[in-house]
């Protein structure tokens, strides 16, 4: 069986989305959410879910390089928290510290939605023996 996975990179400003597949383990990047307020965040949310099916959400946790907590840690985990109550899926956090290593923005450019996909990538790569 095939199951549809959704990958968000969580920021204050903006959220990246990725999806990708148990079949192919490959994620790739959707869009980006800029929107301000919560309601609309999700109310976006909601119809990506509704358009794409997913068995399940994987939620980027940042930590300091340490592994040390900070504020978007604990704001990341809210956020997954929220969207396990708001749409019943099972939700999955995956380390990024190194994830946003990975991308190097141009000035002005927007990768929440590349670094969601490398977010998902992790998942599905730490999960690659489980389908």
């Amino acid at each position: 069986m095939v199951d549809i996975v959704l990958g968000f990179d969580f920021g204050i400003k903006r959220i990246g989305i990725a999806m990708g597949n148990t079949l192919t383990g490959q994620a790739q990047p959707l869009r980006i959410i800029a929107a301000v307020d919560n309601a609309t965040r999700f109310r976006i949310i909601e119809e990506l879910i509704a358009e794409w099916q997913p068995a399940r959400l994987v939620v980027g946790e940042p930590r300091h390089p340490d592994g040390a907590e900070h504020d978007m840690t604990l704001r990341s985990r809210r956020f997954a928290n929220q969207l396990h109550g708001r749409f019943n899926l099972p939700v999955e956090l995956v380390d990024e510290r190194y994830s946003s290593a990975v991308l190097q923005a141009r000035r002005g450019e927007k990768i929440d939605d590349k670094a969601a996909a490398i977010i998902l990538q992790q998942y599905f790569d730490a999960h690659a023996n489980n389908y």
